[in-house]
């Protein structure tokens, strides 16, 4: 048993060893903001971009915490502030990552942010340019699952809005949750999506 211990021991310690400062930092945020501690994470991924001035993953994640977290504010001015500084970071990102899906669909996302906050004010401004973006995104990536997920989700919505049925996009969801469980999983990028699309789901199974 001593032995197994201190075999444990030195492969872990080798494993760190083995990791550059960005993988050790990476890991790091990720594990924070698994655990909910979203500002810690933020600032953290922050310092990672100022290292990694040409990688498009660390001001993504920041500008994708600050979008996540700003939903539910009720403080215009906080709202501003975060988004404002979220459109910063993904103008990094998009610089070192051109057409890239994962960032178009997380540039929608806050364009939506914006429509939950003051929909009078924001969708008729933002509306088309989420549907050109989702077009957009699905002609460069039409097997990414977050992408097929968040046009149905916005078609879904939009859907909603007029008064017409959401089941046509029953079918995107489905498929996006089959990608889910294939997806190739590369360190660091995306990968989440599974469990929104689920409950997603349960929308078309009630409306069926």
């Amino acid at each position: 048993m001593k032995k197994i211990l201190v075999w444990m021991l030195l492969s872990c310690t080798t494993l760190m060893m083995g990791q550059s400062q960005y993988e050790k930092g990476m890991s790091k945020a990720m594990e924070l903001w698994g655990a909910n501690k979203t500002t810690e994470a933020a600032q953290l991924f922050e310092r990672i971009a100022k290292v990694e001035k040409d990688n498009w993953l660390p001001p993504f994640y920041v500008a994708t915490i600050e979008i996540i977290t700003s939903f539910g504010v009720k403080d215009e001015a906080v709202l501003e502030a975060k988004l404002k500084k979220a459109q910063r970071f993904l103008d990094m990102a998009s610089a070192n990552s051109e057409n890239n899906p994962e960032i178009l669909i997380t540039q929608a996302l806050l364009h939506t942010a914006y429509i939950a906050f003051d929909g009078q004010r924001y969708g008729m401004l933002l509306s088309a340019k989420n549907t050109k973006l989702y077009e957009e995104a699905l002609k460069l990536a039409p097997e990414n699952p977050r992408v097929l997920l968040g046009k149905a989700e916005w078609d879904m919505g939009s859907a909603q809005f007029f008064g017409q049925p959401i089941t046509p996009y029953c079918k995107d969801v489905e498929k996006a949750l089959t990608l889910f469980d294939t997806e190739k999983v590369v360190q660091f990028y995306p990968k989440w999506g599974k469990e929104r699309a689920l409950e997603v789901m349960k929308k078309c199974k009630v409306t069926k």
